[in-house]
């Protein structure tokens, strides 16, 4: 099975709304399992209320102490291109063993730009930016299984 043939079997998964899939051809097997949706993600906005201990008889009482935290890293994420794996496979951050990552936060990288390798049924598949910007995150680790769709890199495109 070739690349496009394996992106076919999963556009029919999804049609068909198969979440698990299985095929063995002489030495090739391939196995899909599809997850359930991921539930979104608490608000990172939040108030901490910081209540006192109960004052001893000879003490004054504290006023409670309310704050906001977190409200800058959610407006930072909600401007970030996420760029996601087109396969399944494994995650690989640089050519070969020993090599430097192609990428590391805080590099500038332009659309076309390759930004790691996704080894799947042991071809090696380069993937690459989809917009130009500077790489905020990387959301896997070298040697790590990823799945198709995953968000692998977070992009602050440029204006």
């Amino acid at each position: 099975m070739n690349l496009k043939e394996i992106k076919e079997l999963v556009q029919f998964l999804k049609e068909e709304d198969i979440t698990e899939f299985e095929l063995e051809r002489g030495d090739v097997k391939v196995r899909i399992k599809r997850g359930l949706a991921e539930s979104p993600q608490p608000p990172t906005d939040r108030i901490i209320a910081v209540h006192p201990a109960p004052a001893s008889p000879l003490q004054a009482p504290v006023p409670a102490v309310a704050a906001p935290v977190a409200a800058e890293p959610a407006k930072i994420e909600e401007s970030l291109h996420m760029v996601r794996s087109p396969i399944v496979g494994t995650y690989y951050e640089s050519p070969s063993p020993g090599s430097p990552p192609f990428v590391k936060p805080g590099d500038s990288v332009e659309a076309g730009q390759v930004l790691c390798i996704v080894e799947a049924m042991k071809l090696m598949n380069e993937i690459e930016a989809d917009v130009g910007g500077e790489i905020v995150k990387c959301l896997v680790k070298n040697g790590q299984p990823i799945e198709y769709g995953q968000e692998l890199f977070a992009i602050r495109e440029k204006k």
